[in-house]
């Protein structure tokens, strides 16, 4: 099947290392496109959850696809957040068409795109990050018990469910805080003079134009969603943005495609597993 073409691809929160990673679902998102530039903004890796005892061979399938584009020569950013905030202490880590970064500030057809994390507007995480890092455990709970269940709604016919929309759905608090972060991240936007806002962290895709509270002036606000539940990325081609929503039956069954090029030697040059350990070793 021919590639789909796309000028870039921004995908965020994809909790590498955790059961609520949808990685075969963004494996064939990654084999199906092909981006002029990846950009990976945050949560690509859990470190705060990562255990050696897991780390499916799906998950290092959707690394070797990263690493493919790499060898291709497509430029890949890699936008730290809060979950592979360790990272941090490698920032502006260059390596061929790899970098990592923070932030990076982009000219897109003649406008500057801002792009980052976003964990830096979430309260918890500059005062309680230990909340923060508790939540994060009984999200993927959450998300596991989500999984159960929709296993069953699916067996007898029914429609799946998401257990942490319903929950905010139904309480105005998260509600509000997705309109707050949103709002923050225009206002600065327009105070640095941006016409893009590009973000990740709140699970929760957006394409909206944004007037600032501030000041005159407005700004576009985008949201790249996660691949933990909404299974979502932003793409902009021919000059216009939009947000890509997996589904099923858009991707042909490729279990038997073969991944040899993307193997090779990968493993024997970058061992994950033993890297993210030195991390977590480091940071306790």
């Amino acid at each position: 099947m021919a590639k789909r073409e796309v000028d870039i691809v921004v995908i965020s929160d994809v909790h590498l290392g955790t059961y609520g990673c949808h990685s075969k679902e963004l494996l064939k998102y990654l084999k199906s496109i092909k981006p002029k530039t990846l950009i990976l903004n945050g949560d690509i890796i859990d470190i705060w959850q990562f255990s050696k005892s897991y780390w499916p061979e799906a998950h290092m399938k959707v690394v070797r696809r990263i690493l493919k584009f790499v060898t291709e020569g497509i430029p890949v950013y890699y936008l730290t957040g809060n979950h592979d905030e360790m990272l941090r202490k490698f920032a502006d880590f260059n390596m061929g068409s790899f970098q990592l970064s923070n932030k990076i500030v982009l000219n897109i057809d003649g406008k500057k795109a801002w792009i980052f994390h976003g964990d830096v507007f979430d309260v918890t995480m500059q005062h309680s990050k230990w909340l923060a890092k508790l939540g994060a455990v009984g999200y993927d709970t959450l998300i596991i018990l989500n999984s159960i269940t929709n296993w069953f709604l699916t067996a007898m016919g029914r429609e799946k469910m998401s257990f942490s929309q319903k929950v905010k759905a139904k309480f105005k608090d998260a509600v509000k805080f997705i309109n707050q972060f949103e709002q923050t991240a225009a206002d600065l936007a327009v105070d640095k003079n941006y016409q893009y806002v590009i973000c990740g962290h709140i699970h929760h895709a957006e394409i909206r134009k944004i007037e600032s509270t501030e000041k005159n002036g407005s700004v576009v606000y985008l949201n790249s969603g996660d691949w933990v539940e909404s299974l979502t990325a932003l793409e902009y081609h021919n000059k216009q943005w939009s947000i890509f929503q997996y589904k099923p039956e858009d991707f042909i069954k490729d279990d038997n495609e073969d991944d040899k090029t993307d193997i090779e030697d990968l493993d024997a040059k970058m061992d994950v597993k033993n890297l993210l350990e030195i991390f977590r070793q480091e940071k306790g």
